[in-house]
């Protein structure tokens, strides 16, 4: 079972992963509207890290991708989602 801290670190994790796929991240900003410059103060905002898990949980492809380098089971991406909704 995943805690906040661990899954907020997941997230973080998530978010990095995102950011060395520029074709990934370009996809993220345009189903979330967000532009680079506003990432980083979107971050810090209740609901975002939750919203990237989300992302990852939308797209079986990005989320095997980031399991398998992070060296996780895709499962515990969901876990983590769980944990950030819930305060693990």
């Amino acid at each position: 079972m995943a805690t906040r801290g661990n899954a907020e670190t997941v997230a973080v994790q998530a978010l990095a992963f995102l950011a060395s796929r520029p074709e990934d991240l370009d996809r993220f900003m345009a189903l979330t509207g967000l532009a680079p410059e506003t990432i980083r103060e979107n971050a810090a905002k209740p609901g975002f890290l939750g919203g990237v898990l989300d992302h990852y949980l939308g797209d079986e492809r990005l989320l095997i991708a980031f399991a398998t380098q992070a060296g996780m089971p895709p499962e515990s991406i969901a876990e983590a989602r769980r944990a950030l909704e819930t305060g693990g």
